[in-house]
């Protein structure tokens, strides 16, 4: 999935527990030419919301006063009123970053609704959301596209499962990969395949495959869009 993960903090729950914050995208693109890029949030929900926003480089349980990445996000911490919006500004502080590759951060987006006044008495379970999507930042002069690139993947067939060689500075995402064997289709979890590295969809025997046969994979764009591709394995 796209959008990260969930954390539960307190003792006690009643009602419903429903995230309300909702990110404008499921990815942020960082061209490194741009001075700021912005996120748009949205409170949908029917009460105020404290919101509390920081980058990762991968490490999900890495706490945010900790975390050492080339950025200023700002607000880190606002409250968004019921059906009204709040922008996230996101600055490069020009801290060295590979030129010849993208590089990965992930926006966490902490989503913690105010306390019932029935409740403040009683055991409670505060619910914490956390919405966790990626950043990929993109330096100048990179050949080609996202696009093209997902459709130059390579696909080959080993012992160990079907393999997918990206040889792009671009991080390809692929939701899932389907192999067309004969009358049979066996279909894989997907992964994300770093610039200039493989990845193995499926496993051994049980993703069998031939030169030949026909692969069917998504892979998710620059907005966010899943699109469907297809290749020959070699």
């Amino acid at each position: 999935m796209e959008l990260g993960s969930v954390l539960f903090c307190g003792l006690f729950i009643s009602g419903s527990a429903l995230a309300n914050v909702i990110i404008g995208g499921t990815r942020v693109i960082y061209p490194e030419s741009e001075k700021e890029v912005t996120v748009k949030l949205s409170n949908v929900g029917t009460v105020p919301v404290l919101i509390q926003s920081w980058l990762d480089n991968g490490n999900i349980d890495a706490k945010p006063d900790n975390i050492d990445v080339p950025f200023i996000l700002s607000p880190p911490i606002n409250r968004v009123e019921p059906n009204k919006g709040q922008t996230l500004r996101l600055s490069y502080t020009g801290t060295a970053l590979p030129k010849d590759r993208e590089s990965i951060f992930w926006l966490n987006v902490l989503e913690i609704p105010p306390t019932e006044k029935s409740a403040e008495k009683q055991n409670h379970l505060q619910v914490a959301f956390r919405s966790r999507i990626k950043v990929f930042f993109r330096p100048t002069g990179l050949t080609g596209d996202v696009i093209t690139s997902a459709k130059s993947l390579t696909w080959t067939s080993s012992s160990s499962g079907l393999q997918a060689s990206n040889h792009s500075p671009y991080y390809i995402t692929v939701p899932s990969a389907a192999v067309i064997h004969g009358s049979s289709k066996k279909t894989a979890d997907g992964k994300m395949i770093a610039p200039f590295s493989s990845e193995v969809f499926g496993s051994g025997k049980e993703f069998t495959a031939s030169a030949g046969d026909k692969v069917n994979y998504e892979f998710i764009n620059d907005w966010g869009a899943v699109k469907m591709l297809s290749s020959s394995i070699n």
